[in-house]
């Protein structure tokens, strides 16, 4: 994302009694907030009620394989980097009823799915997560087939951002241009400024519902030394991040000219094929489809849930598995997420938010594997 130079018109300060009452407006307007909340030793994802369901003084240390939780001493709400829940679980659901049936004497009743889903506001979106949720309604809303459930609930969706100031060391969204500041698609922006101790918030509308909610709001009016102060937020993020993904036409040109490559064995004597990766990246969209019955025959409900290409299951026709190994089924979740769905989708399927790196347990790090292709590329080797 590129960085936006000028203070952007609108822009104003909260402070902490501000989001507080951020919060209880978008209550108000009866949307269900969703924010980041502490449990399990990780930051998740939940619906709040208040600034003091927000992880304060905690922020987080990601390596390959490792994620734990450290405190801070500033209280700063919003200093972590992401954990292992991504928005797509509360707009592409892991579990979801597409109909019922049911035996009214001895006619089958078929019912629709649930009414139209609440309205709902993220706070605390990545400018990487928003990214994510634009690929994915490219995906699931913006093509031939559109995903209806997953439509009806993004266009309940309001977005409050947090631009990021507190990367870890798995990010590599600088790499991936999503990144660490976003500069559209938000209702509202937040950059939390800490700074010679204090805790403000500077607020950048990017829509007319976001800037009549801010106007609602108790605020000051937004001055240049604000705006340099949020931008320097970034800058120092953008500044302690090392990871680096190869250029996206690199990248693509390499993995799909080595499917044979001996990587693919390199990677499959480590890979568990545990699907964590699929599980917590914010864009994989992969489903599947059961049929339940009860048992006493009375009734029965079609679910779609989520899959993973690395489950042997996945993909079965008649007959057995085509990816048998787990080498191919590395292979056709890094070929596709990072080459072929530029073709399908015209995007790359990765935003760099490093969660498949700190969440595998055998650590493998996409950008490293990503490296061993284009380096090899660049001198010939296939």
């Amino acid at each position: 994302m590129t960085t936006i130079r000028a203070l952007p018109p609108g822009s104003a300060v909260l402070r902490l009694d501000g989001l507080q009452q951020l919060i209880a407006a978008l209550a108000v307007r009866g949307y269900e907030i969703v924010g980041p909340v502490e449990r399990d030793g990780a930051i998740l994802y939940d619906r709040i009620a208040s600034t003091a369901d927000l992880p304060a003084g905690r922020t987080d240390r990601q390596e390959p394989g490792s994620y734990r939780l450290e405190p801070r001493a500033d209280g700063a709400l919003f200093a972590y980097a992401v954990g292992p829940h991504s928005w797509k679980r509360y707009l592409h659901r892991p579990n979801e009823t597409l109909f019922k049936s049911r035996r009214v004497g001895e006619e089958l009743v078929f019912d629709p799915p649930a009414g139209p889903p609440p309205r709902t506001a993220f706070l605390g979106v990545r400018p990487c997560e928003l990214v994510a949720i634009f690929v994915q309604d490219r995906v699931l809303m913006e093509g031939h087939y559109v995903n209806t459930g997953y439509k009806a609930r993004r266009e309940a969706t309001f977005l409050v951002v947090v631009n990021c100031g507190s990367p870890a060391a798995t990010c590599f969204c600088t790499s991936m241009h999503t990144g660490p500041r976003a500069t559209g698609g938000f209702d509202i922006a937040l950059t939390e400024l800490l700074a010679d101790g204090r805790q403000e918030f500077l607020a950048e509308p990017g829509t007319d519902g976001g800037a009549a909610l801010l106007a609602y709001l108790p605020t000051r009016p937004a001055t240049e030394a604000d705006w340099q102060a949020a931008l320097a937020v970034t800058a120092q993020a953008v500044a302690s991040i090392g990871r680096r993904m190869p250029p996206g036409n690199e990248i693509k040109a390499a993995l799909q000219s080595n499917p044979e490559h001996a990587r693919w064995d390199d990677v499959a004597r480590r890979c568990l094929a545990c699907a964590n990766c699929t599980l917590v990246c914010p864009t994989c969209f992969c489903t599947t489809v059961e049929d339940r019955s009860d048992l006493d025959g009375q009734g029965a409900a079609r679910v779609r849930r989520w899959d993973s290409c690395f489950t042997r299951d996945f993909s079965y026709v008649h007959g057995g598995a085509v990816r048998t190994q787990t080498r191919s089924r590395f292979r056709q979740w890094m070929t596709h997420k990072l080459a072929h769905w530029w073709d399908q989708f015209g995007t790359s399927g990765c935003v760099g938010c490093g969660r498949c790196i700190a969440w595998c347990p055998a650590g493998i790090d996409i950008t490293v594997e990503a490296a061993a292709f284009t380096e090899g590329q660049n001198h010939g080797i296939t």
